[in-house]
């Protein structure tokens, strides 16, 4: 890659890190779909089943989800001074934004407007991660693949219904979905043998 290709590409990755990163309020679950957003449908750098597999990953790991999500995006597009010029991208808006609070909290906390605005950008969060659930679930269900609809029920039944830690969760959707991809890949390799 030429070096203003790469320069181009490196604030590309930047500006579109920093500015999500700016103006989404309300976590990782929130930042995701306009990640999607940018990355695959604007930019077109990344198909939507990749993106689903970047989220999935970015969610698995330890940290916050929105980071993790925008290290593996970075490192895809340019390996590992991607991964830190998106990363820098993701966490220096909440960086300055919570610092200037720090400063100005006291005298926010208990303003009546602060608290009616935060209670309303907490409903329209909460309506940001049902979409985010339902277009990632119906991704699953159009695929059409029952293992991973399987799985998808039987988490959403054990950690809804039966209160089943998230780890234990992930660690069996991990689990099975390293057994699905080994079955894969060995029965994909009988077949060209037997070619």
């Amino acid at each position: 890659m030429e070096t203003m290709e790469k320069k181009t590409l490196f604030i590309t990755l930047f500006k579109s890190t920093f500015f999500l990163s700016m103006f989404t309020f309300g976590g990782g679950y929130v930042i995701v779909p306009l990640m999607e957003k940018k990355f695959v449908n604007e930019l077109g750098w990344i198909d939507e089943d990749e993106m689903l597999d970047l989220i999935a990953l970015g969610q698995s790991a330890p940290g916050p989800i929105a980071v993790n999500t925008s290290i593996l995006i970075g490192y895809r597009m340019a390996g590992v001074p991607g991964a830190m010029i998106t990363v820098l991208g993701t966490i220096l808006p909440p960086l300055m934004i919570m610092t200037a609070l720090a400063y100005i909290y006291i005298a926010v906390r208990d303003n009546a407007i602060v608290n009616s605005v935060l209670l309303g950008m907490q409903a329209g969060v909460a309506a940001i991660i049902v979409n985010v659930v339902y277009n990632m679930g119906k991704r699953i269900v159009v695929q059409k693949k029952l293992i991973p609809i399987f799985v998808m029920i039987a988490a959403l039944i054990a950690g809804i219904i039966y209160q089943v830690n998230i780890l234990w969760l992930l660690l069996f959707s991990g689990i099975i979905g390293a057994l699905t991809t080994i079955w894969k890949l060995r029965h994909e390799e009988d077949e060209e043998g037997k070619k």
